[in-house]
């Protein structure tokens, strides 16, 4: 009987006890408890498209700071500017190269030594020369026997035709109309000449070194007249024509303008760059300009458009530039793109891969991607 008193106290003694326990922890009786935590965002996935695309299902929740840009057209200024190097005119370039097999005797210059036309530089030993000699000068004596008074007979005279081909196959072999008159007896060296003046612009000949047919030994270029080979894009072909005056000025010479026009303009366009090559005739005639080196080109010209994205639009993965389009219901689509030359700052100029008015992803670009190789399974 005591016993169930004892316990009947001190149930009336827990009884608020608990009900202040209850009080600071609130129990489960209050509504709001868990109206303050947010719902799971959903994970981002790609969409199969018809076809092979895909597009990324993003809520823009799920990267705070995102933000899309417009593709705008900018106009581009009347002046055309561009970068190249100096390089030869192949029209005024000239290979020396052996037509017999031998030896090099002698050597009279060296590289970058100046030549004029027709001087002897390289001394050839070879026995194909005694031969070709000693043929002509045997078809000299019979072409003079041959139209002897009395001696020609009544049948067919070869001697002139013999003469002739004996003559040619001496002219073959690199001998000119001087040294063929002058020879008077069979000698295996001969003098090889310049074949234009200018520059030695590359020596392989070695005194001493064995030499066969079709070894180059020097290579001459005048350097009064040069190109500059330069690049433009693609969308800017429409803008240069043939004959189309520019200046042209070098990191050696920055304050000297150099004054040429476009001669030539390349039928290909690269696929990788959409670039194609100009070739621009500039006069040299102090011959400041010097093969290979850079020069920056200016050529006057109509304005143009192009298109531009802001230069945090892009990403750049596995060798390649890519935007984010917003395609609309919150799917953004991967693209990739080619792009121009950009600045420190501003927009970039892109070649192919948006139109003007789409959105791309700007802020948090990079962000997206990463998701994109997610969603995708791929590590990014």
């Amino acid at each position: 009987m005591r016993h169930r008193q004892r316990m009947s106290a001190l149930r009336w003694l827990l009884i608020p006890l608990a009900a202040a326990v209850c009080g600071l922890s609130a129990c489960d009786s209050n509504p709001s408890s868990h109206a303050d935590v947010a719902p799971p965002l959903p994970v981002p996935r790609l969409v199969r498209q018809s076809g092979d695309g895909a597009v990324l299902q993003l809520s823009g929740e799920q990267i705070p700071g995102m933000t899309t840009a417009e593709v705008t057209q900018i106009e581009l200024p009347g002046v055309l500017e561009t970068n190249g190097h100096v390089d030869f005119d192949d029209k005024r370039v000239a290979t020396i190269s052996s037509r017999v097999a031998g030896r090099i005797d002698n050597v009279r210059v060296s590289q970058w030594d100046n030549v004029r036309r027709g001087e002897p530089i390289l001394s050839l030993y070879s026995p194909d020369f005694m031969t070709a000699e000693a043929e002509y000068l045997q078809a000299q004596t019979t072409a003079q026997v041959s139209s002897a008074p009395g001696l020609g007979g009544g049948g067919l005279n070869l001697g002139p035709a013999m003469l002739a081909a004996a003559k040619r196959k001496l002219e073959l072999l690199g001998m000119s109309d001087a040294d063929i008159a002058a020879i008077r007896s069979p000698t295996p060296t001969v003098w090889m000449r310049a074949p234009i003046g200018g520059t030695i612009v590359d020596n392989k000949a070695v005194r001493g070194a064995a030499v066969n047919p079709g070894d180059e030994l020097f290579t001459v270029g005048t350097l009064d007249q040069v190109w500059i080979v330069a690049s433009i894009y693609e969308d800017d072909l429409s803008r240069v024509n043939l004959g189309q005056p520019l200046e042209a000025v070098t990191t050696a010479y920055p304050d000297l303008a150099f004054k040429g026009f476009i001669s030539r303009i390349s039928p290909d366009v690269n696929p990788d760059t959409h670039t194609l090559e100009i070739r621009c005739q500039v006069e040299n005639t102090d011959g400041k300009l010097k093969p290979q080196m850079l020069a920056r080109v200016s050529i006057v010209t109509r304005p143009g458009e192009a298109l531009s994205v802001p230069m945090e639009a892009l990403v750049f993965d596995t060798n390649d530039y890519y935007v984010y389009v917003d395609v609309g219901g919150g799917r953004y689509e991967r693209r990739k793109v080619q792009i121009g030359a950009w600045k420190d700052e501003g927009p970039v100029r892109v070649l192919s891969g948006v139109s003007a008015g789409e959105r791309v992803v700007a802020g948090e670009s990079i962000q997206v991607n990463a998701l994109w190789h997610e969603a995708n399974g791929e590590s990014s």
